[in-house]
């Protein structure tokens, strides 16, 4: 973390910082203020749904569902010097911490005295909202010279072990260049086992033997990752196990890394982002290090990176899969959808940390004094259609379930069965659809699953036995005149086995029983036909074929365009061809050469035009290429 007074750069950045229509409108609901330097929130997954909220003069707060008013938890603040960026910085809870006989939580902080930074152990008293105020301390780390770049974030990851966020001990340009030296913790992803204590050094913790530097192999033990200056807050996607690491950068640019890989090198002191510091010109071989996901330049007052989470949650306020993330000085919120950094919400606190609930809704901490959730700008009411399938033994192959919601309102849908499968629609945001597929039940017994879409519940409910489902249709085609018309297709199927009914032409349109169960009826409609020539569509009734054949009108269509050729330099460059044809006559245009691209008009009916773009031409040769509009030929010379 940067306090605000650090130097602002007026670079440009390197990534456009785009607005987001997007995604859904958020804002910030207070959740709780007045209190004092909050650095951090966050849950114990203990089923409690209680936030627990850090304080940097040393205590930590509890705050009970639905309540505004948090208690002490714990209260430590004898034991740390907490100027600047020292204080209480870090909370992580045991994986198993609401099994009994565990209750186990950690903090980082620094030490009063000498500013060394101390990860401890603490357990939950008999009252589950107040810590017992015994320490164990399972590490310290010699900081002695700055008070700046703590590092300070604690995580537990999908594979049981603590994460520790360890800043490179400060000053400007880690001048020991502890960043890069495998003998020093400062400047590191630390990865350690707290659930098995090193008996051959007779520390509470051990170190996995995968991690890089074990053992024989020159470096600590402790080590995951090297390469840091000052990870000011990382998380692990939830869903993925993926770690995102916001690392605050020097006074040019901020950078969020991931994945973090076992031994990987991030760059620091070396590398600032993607940009070579010149500290240590001579290594600057990009070969060497592991670059960002993305960074961000000190323009418009930004000035220090606070990384946040990837969105998870079950209300679907952002996309799931977007990650959140703040800076400092700005009090800007963005998002980054894998493409684009995206500001969201512009605030004026400054942005100590992100937080996650039980639910996976996040938070934003105000250093301040507050803790606000991120919610949805306007209220979001979700229904589904339907709300319920039966499923013959046999399966579905397609299922689909409609969403209708408000626009700029996000969903997601999970099946919650393994034998259901989402094929597409896993999130949205407005009115969107879901799909989904159902395996054959090879049990004499019946079934009943769900999937949880958009927060309503879709239940489906399979029959036993292993018969299969025939369904047949009648008619099987049908003709119709230019002027079009309506029909019906009856389909015969026992009870029990869903159907669907799709067009596959875009002037057949089905106007009643687009899905049903057992026998059935499907009515559609036939669009007028403008063209002179006859034209063949199909619909999927059941899983059958039906076929319905159209004439075409008695006007004799004829054509002509202009320009009929073009030259070109070997730069390139844009054309517009202009077409005359009779009303109701139809045309296509198609490019014949791959360096010819047909960018509007590809289609029409009467006059019209169409334009194109032609390639620079980077050989030594002069190219000829052809179009086809309107069944004329379009000559392009290069």
């Amino acid at each position: 973390m940067r306090t605000k007074h650090l130097v602002r750069g007026l670079i440009v950045s390197a990534l456009l910082f785009l607005p987001g229509p997007l995604l859904a409108a958020i804002q910030l609901t207070p959740v709780v203020s007045g209190l004092s330097n909050p650095l951090f929130v966050g849950n114990a997954r203990d089923g409690s749904n209680r936030l627990f909220i850090v304080q940097q003069g040393g205590i930590i707060k509890v705050l009970q569902p639905g309540s505004s008013t948090p208690t002490v938890f714990l209260d430590i603040h004898t034991k740390m010097v907490t100027s600047g960026e020292q204080g209480l910085l870090g909370l992580a809870f045991h994986p198993q911490y609401a099994l009994p006989g565990n209750g186990r939580f950690f903090v980082y902080y620094t030490r009063v005295g000498d500013g060394t930074l101390v990860l401890a152990e603490y357990r939950v008293s008999s009252d589950p909202n107040v810590a017992s105020p015994t320490e164990t301390v399972l590490l310290t780390i010699p900081h002695p010279t700055n008070t700046n770049h703590n590092g300070g974030m604690l995580a537990f990851g999908a594979d049981g072990y603590l994460y520790i966020g360890v800043g490179d001990g400060g000053s400007a340009n880690d001048p020991p260049n502890n960043a890069q030296n495998i003998n020093q913790l400062l400047g590191k992803i630390l990865r350690i086992d707290v659930d098995h204590p090193d008996k051959a050094t007779g520390t509470s913790y051990s170190s996995p033997p995968d991690n890089p530097f074990f053992g024989a192999t020159p470096g600590r033990d402790e080590i995951f990752a090297v390469g840091m200056r000052n990870p000011w807050r990382f998380s692990f996607d939830r869903l993925t196990n993926q770690q995102w690491v916001g690392d605050v950068g020097q006074g040019d640019r901020e950078e969020v890394d991931t994945p973090i890989v076992n031994g990987g090198n991030y760059g620091w002191r070396v590398y600032e982002g993607f940009r070579c510091t010149n500290n240590d010109p001579t290594l600057c071989n990009p070969n060497n290090y592991i670059f960002p996901i993305f960074e961000y330049t000190h323009v418009n007052g930004r000035c220090s990176i606070t990384g946040g989470y990837v969105y998870r949650g079950s209300l679907g306020t952002l996309p799931s899969g977007t990650y959140v993330y703040g800076d400092y000085c700005t009090g800007e919120i963005f998002t980054w959808n894998g493409s684009a950094q995206i500001l969201v919400l512009d605030s004026t606190m400054n942005i100590s940390s992100f937080g996650e609930d039980e639910a996976g809704e996040l938070y934003v901490v105000g250093l301040g004094g507050t803790v606000s959730r991120i919610e949805s700008a306007s209220a979001c009411s979700y229904s589904i259609a339907p709300s319920s399938q039966s499923a013959p033994s046999a399966g579905i192959k397609k299922g689909v379930v409609t969403v209708t919601t408000a626009d700029g309102c996000g969903w997601t849908a999970t099946s919650n069965a393994t034998w259901i499968h989402l094929t597409s629609g896993a999130s949205g945001i407005g009115g969107g659809t879901v799909a989904y597929s159902v395996d054959a039940n090879t049990s004499a017994s019946g079934r009943v699953g769900t999937m949880t879409i958009a927060g309503q519940t879709f239940t489906v409910t399979q029959s036993g036995g292993t018969g299969g489902c025939t369904n047949s249709i009648s008619p099987m085609q049908a003709t119709f005149p230019a002027a079009g018309g309506t029909g019906t297709v009856a389909v015969t199927a026992a009870m029990g086995c869903d159907w669907t009914a799709v067009s596959n032409a875009t002037w057949i349109t089905i106007t009643g029983g687009a899905s049903g169960s057992g026998n059935g009826t499907v009515a559609y409609s036939v669009g007028a036909s403008t063209s002179a020539s006859g034209r063949t569509g199909t619909m999927t009734v059941a899983g059958q074929t039906f076929t319905v054949t159209q004439s075409g009108t008695t006007a004799t269509c004829t054509y002509s365009i202009s320009p009929t050729q073009q030259a070109f330099t070997a730069t390139g460059g844009t054309g517009t061809v202009a077409v005359t044809a009779g009303m109701g006559c139809n045309w296509t245009a198609v490019s014949n050469a791959t360096w010819i691209t047909i960018s509007s008009g590809a289609s029409g009916s009467g006059k019209g035009k169409m334009t194109y773009s032609v390639d620079a031409n980077t050989s030594g040769s002069a190219r000829t290429g052809t179009m086809t509009i309107a069944t004329k030929t379009f000559t392009v010379t290069q």
